[in-house]
């Protein structure tokens, strides 16, 4: 299997605080890849880390292949093209339109006249299931499933092969949440996508991970979710069989 994204001895700290120490990381091409971890485990430092975002104190990223951990900006840019993220909250400008979110990569990294970028950008709001008449919406205009998609068309504006999300479901009912799932699953089998997902969502993680990788100890142990849910860690058994996971062990066999 190749390898798309490969972190090797990672060391995060700040000051006297040490969140990794030698993590190591493997998402393989075409899985979902879901990473979890207690509060203060360093789930966001590590995506900012392999993004190219922040540089660690030791180890190596690489995307493809390429490492980016020491990347010039215009180098890290022109990488920036080959994956797609969406941050917690959604992260749109509230002063654009759905439409004009959609575009700031498009203009960023393509050289396109303004009917091209309006006819790509409303494809990608169809292709997340968003009604056509959002494009003219503001954020604040949008419920919060409909900025979770809004979020994800941009993710995908550019057609990347990479798509990381940081907690996809947060703060979705579960029918909202269960029907992003489906269509990221939908999306990621039709569009040949590797995700790499932040989630603390059980749901989330039986119905979409084939593999996860779990932070303790300031360094990562993965596996498919068999391997994952018999671990003998204490904290993977908390998560995994402690009492809020009950309403899930039916389903999952946790």
């Amino acid at each position: 299997m190749r390898a798309m994204v490969e972190v090797r001895g990672i060391v995060n700290r700040f000051g006297a605080q040490v969140v990794h120490d030698g993590l190591d990381m493997v998402a393989y091409e075409g899985e979902v890849f879901g990473i979890v971890g207690g509060s203060g485990s360093g789930k966001s430092v590590l995506l900012r880390t392999i993004l190219g975002l922040r540089h660690p104190q030791a180890g190596e990223v690489r995307l493809e292949g390429r490492d980016i951990t020491h990347l010039s900006w215009d180098e890290l840019r022109t990488a920036k093209a080959g994956y797609g993220v969406t941050f917690q909250q959604g992260a749109l400008y509230s002063a654009l339109t759905v439409l004009q979110n959609i575009q700031l990569p498009m203009i960023e990294h393509l050289a396109l006249p303004p009917d091209a970028l309006d006819q790509l950008a409303r494809l990608k709001i169809a292709m997340v299931g968003l009604p056509a008449d959002s494009a003219a919406k503001y954020p604040a205009q949008l419920s919060g499933g409909m900025i979770k998609r809004a979020a994800l068309a941009r993710a995908l504006a550019l057609d990347p092969r990479l798509l990381f999300l940081d907690e996809p479901t947060s703060g979705l009912d579960p029918i909202s949440a269960a029907a992003f799932d489906a269509l990221l699953m939908a999306l990621q089998k039709d569009l040949a996508l590797t995700v790499i997902m932040i989630t603390h969502d059980l749901d989330t993680i039986f119905r979409t991970c084939n593999r996860v990788g779990v932070i303790v100890d300031r360094r990562m142990l993965s596996g498919t979710l068999a391997e994952i849910v018999d671990h003998p860690h204490p904290w993977i058994r908390e998560y995994f069989h402690g009492e809020r996971a009950l309403r899930f062990g039916g389903r999952h066999g946790a």
